[in-house]
């Protein structure tokens, strides 16, 4: 009899809380955060068309979304971003190398990414797919460094002049 009332309590809890949605952000802040995150992407891009080093990964679109348009949340830190960028990616080469490219090992290196992330404090959410990128491209260690460290530093350079001149409050929260 108790197994009927739990699962109605389960389904109550999927309507949610009945929050109000959060306020819209302003025009002004949604054209700056999308014309910085599109500069941002379309920078690595054509300097990867122009160099001999990929600079791109399409976890960069994600993590400019967060780095700019909510920089006051943790996952938006300078800290969280290149750390949590650089344990996703070695995450993805230390599985792919070691244990090969397998489909349990793809896995393997996500939650290994995760937990790396969670331990270290360095939790960024576009980073727990980069190992689904190493895996899709089979790349050597040199990704690490290009296009992994190379473009996480970008997007924290220019968020910390972007916000520092554009807000009253200091950017970053912490390092």
């Amino acid at each position: 009899m108790s197994e009927p009332a739990s699962l109605r309590s389960l389904c109550a809890k999927f309507r949610g809380a009945g929050m109000p949605l959060p306020q819209r952000s302003s025009w002004g802040s949604i054209l700056t955060t999308a014309l910085i995150a599109g500069g941002i992407v379309a920078g690595l891009a054509y300097a990867t068309t122009h160099l001999s080093y990929v600079l791109l990964l399409g976890t960069f679109a994600a993590s400019s979304l967060l780095t700019f348009a909510y920089p006051d949340s943790p996952f938006s830190q300078p800290r969280n971003t290149m750390l949590g960028h650089l344990l996703g990616t070695a995450a993805g080469l230390a599985c792919l190398h070691g244990l090969g490219p397998e489909w349990w090992s793809a896995g393997l290196a996500v939650g290994l990414a995760i937990a790396l992330m969670k331990a270290t404090r360095t939790v960024h959410p576009p980073a727990s797919s980069n190992p689904l990128i190493v895996f899709a491209f089979k790349p050597g260690w040199s990704f690490l460094l290009f296009p992994t460290l190379a473009g996480a530093v970008l997007i924290v350079t220019v968020a910390l002049f972007v916000h520092n001149l554009r807000r009253p409050t200091r950017w970053p929260q912490y390092w």
